[in-house]
């Protein structure tokens, strides 16, 4: 049988470099999409993934590439992230409305456009990467929070609207991961960033990878449909054990 096809967005770096590559080990043909294409195929060549430009807030974008893509089993929709942690009396708009086009608005689009090849695969599924964050709001993070939130509601009315048909949703929504996730947050300042992991042992992009796998890889009658993971140093978004330097 002709390997099962995978596609990963938001997969130049971190979790969805980590999918990429633990998806193409459990024998998925993976098509991977990022805005920054010289780093996406610094992760698609060595493992023989097929990269190609990718930007879930551009319309263009995600009809573009979802064009090019012949059958699809099993979507991940990765792309996303915070921007600032401003309090909601310094609330910056711009910052606002980017994350909702990130977190709920590129994942919606990436679905809408699948969703077709998805039913016609006759075993579909859409994985999307959440965060504890659209469970538990915290301080600085309304905008994020807000997001989060959405896109979890967002999966959970697609899993009923998709009842009866051949495919599975589930949102995988992880605690604290050390990636560049919050380099990006703090608009490049790695010292802010190193920061937020300083003493607590952080789940790494495989070990959400390794949960994206295992649920994509259940039997077509189970549906993993919702993941809360952490790590084992952090029982909330603000309640953490942090190691003494």
């Amino acid at each position: 049988m002709a390997p099962k096809t995978a596609v990963v967005t938001g997969a130049s770096s971190g979790i969805g470099a980590a999918c990429a590559r633990q998806l193409v080990e459990a024998g998925f043909s993976v098509v991977v999409g990022a805005r920054r294409l010289p780093r996406l195929h610094e992760v698609a060549d060595p493992i023989g993934a097929t990269a190609r430009s990718l930007d879930v807030t551009d319309q263009a974008s995600v009809d573009s590439f979802c064009a090019e893509i012949d059958e699809c089993h099993v979507l991940v929709n990765n792309a996303g992230g915070a921007l600032g942690l401003e309090p909601i009396a310094e609330t910056v708009d711009e910052k606002w409305e980017q994350m909702f086009h990130m977190n709920v608005m590129g994942p919606m689009r990436m679905t809408r456009a699948l969703l077709p090849k998805l039913i016609a695969s006759g075993d579909g599924q859409v994985i999307t990467i959440g965060s504890i964050a659209g469970h538990e709001s915290y301080p600085g993070g309304g905008g994020y929070n807000a997001a989060k939130h959405g896109i979890r509601a967002v999966m959970h009315a697609l899993r009923q609207e998709l009842l009866g048909q051949p495919v599975r949703v589930t949102q995988i929504d992880p605690g604290m991961v050390e990636t560049e996730f919050s380099i990006v947050r703090f608009g490049g300042d790695a010292d802010r960033a190193s920061t937020v992991y300083r003493g607590v042992e952080a789940l790494t992009a495989d070990d959400v990878a390794a949960c994206v796998v295992f649920a994509a890889t259940r039997p077509s009658h189970v549906n993993i449909d919702a993941l809360i993971v952490k790590p084992r140093d952090q029982a909330s978004a603000t309640n953490l054990y942090r190691r003494p330097s």
